[in-house]
């Protein structure tokens, strides 16, 4: 059954701008999304409480991570699910525990990289601080508080050396070493910054009650519409917060509409792909699989009708593709163009970098052609390494079929990405198609 995308090209595309925008850090994303969850109607789980028995749509939040669920009514305890899971990190600099550092003259701040981040990208970029700090608070049962903060303000930068100083530079290629250069100046002077003085004023703390923080650097410039006709989307952090928005879009969607299947929809926005996912709230933890279970055991059911839930569920591994870039052709499969703005891409490996297989691929085109859209599908050379999702990690800890697609982009892993604003529709509304399959 075919019905045309409830989804609006530039509505979404900017609605993805002013998530983005919203969301330097995996933190707040997942602050972001629980914000737009509220306004949607869902209600808020706390994870040391009992899960709710009513039907309705739910939320539970761990730090950086997120799970989205939707309970309808009568659903029997053995019924299916269908998950969507994206990841809230991407990679960037991150605030060492002891970053107060003077360097010839120049007051710096010690980072170290996080994830797979193009090094040169950062270079020469007016950047910011976000995150989040744990300070002393006396009120709490652990004596800690979390508080996020967001600096937009142009702070710091990571200077390159002029060409003057670097002669062969274009012939040879830029050589970065993170530790010498990529250490961002944030003033001039022979005293040092504190840090710690400075995150107790952005949580509106005592200096001597910062503990602790997860602190790091961001693009102060917005994202932005591009190109001749505004058909893209230049911004940072698209990998993965285009897949994370497009979930929630879906899910709220579902929520709205009212539709209903035998499956229930459920979101898992995990924290920490970028590094290995393995984190009390990552892929390969037991979050997802723990919040099924909850959910099957409030709904009246055991250990029994777990499995037969999960026997029946399928997972979608939403996280951003690869477009075939114009200047570099030949390193794509040649079988495989991928188009900017020509749809979502299913994904392939058959090493399992992807976790696709002949029925997930099956369960993608078929949510494809339910919302309207054309289906892409990416496979990398044979002679060249594929990257990997949540995908193959979630198949594994869940133990259900699971497939892997994501939204076309080039400049994969920059600190300023570029992406199709059509695309971004038909992205959504195929995930929305994929929690509500219809005949």
């Amino acid at each position: 059954m075919r019905r045309p995308t409830a989804f609006d090209p530039d509505s979404t595309a900017q609605g993805l701008i002013d998530f983005v925008s919203a969301s330097p850090t995996p933190f707040h994303a997942v602050a972001t999304a629980a914000a737009m969850l509220d306004t949607a109607g869902f209600t808020a789980v706390d994870d040391q409480q009992s899960f709710p028995t009513a039907p309705g749509g739910y939320y539970l939040a761990r730090a950086g991570a997120l799970v989205a669920w939707i309970e309808p009514a009568g659903m029997p305890s053995t019924a299916p699910f269908r998950v969507v899971g994206t990841h809230t990190d991407s990679p960037n600099l991150r605030v060492k525990p002891q970053p107060d550092l003077v360097k010839a003259g120049w007051q710096m701040l010690a980072v170290e990289p996080y994830g797979g981040l193009l090094l040169n990208s950062w270079l020469d970029r007016d950047l910011g601080l976000a995150g989040r700090v744990a300070v002393r608070d006396a009120s709490t049962p652990t004596g800690i508080a979390t508080r996020l903060f967001h600096d937009h303000a142009p702070l710091l930068r990571v200077a390159q050396l002029a060409v003057h100083l670097d002669r062969g530079v274009n012939e040879r290629g830029l050589v970065l070493n993170p530790q010498q250069h990529l250490v961002p100046l944030w003033g001039v002077g022979e005293r040092p910054v504190s840090v710690a003085a400075y995150l107790a004023a952005q949580v509106a703390a005592d200096p001597g009650d910062v503990l602790a923080w997860d602190a790091m650097l961001h693009d102060t410039q917005p994202p932005a519409r591009i190109g001749r006709h505004r058909e893209l989307i230049a911004s940072p952090r698209l990998d993965n917060l285009a897949s994370t928005y497009a979930a929630l879009r879906a899910i709220v969607h579902v929520a709205a509409s009212g539709e209903h299947t035998a499956y229930r929809p459920v979101v898992v926005l995990f924290d920490h792909e970028e590094v290995g996912s393995r984190s009390e709230r990552g892929a390969a933890s037991p979050l997802l699989p723990s919040v099924l279970e909850r959910v099957v055991l409030a709904a009246g059911g055991g250990r029994d009708e777990l499995w037969r839930a999960l026997a029946g569920t399928i997972v979608a591994s939403a996280d951003m593709a690869h477009a075939t870039h114009p200047n570099y052709a030949e390193l794509h499969e040649p079988s495989h163009r991928v188009a900017m703005n020509g749809g979502p891409v299913l994904k392939v490996n058959t090493e399992l970098r992807y976790a696709t297989d002949a029925v997930g691929a099956a369960a993608i085109r078929l949510a494809a052609d339910q919302a309207g859209v054309p289906l892409q599908v990416f496979v990398t050379r044979s002679d060249l390494p594929c990257g990997s999702t949540i995908g193959p990690i979630t198949a594994g800890q869940v133990g259900v079929t699971t497939v892997d697609l994501g939204a076309p982009m080039l400049s994969m892993h920059s600190i300023r990405e570029l992406a199709g604003v059509a695309d971004q529709a038909m992205y959504a509304a195929t995930l929305a198609a994929f929690l509500v399959p219809v005949g």
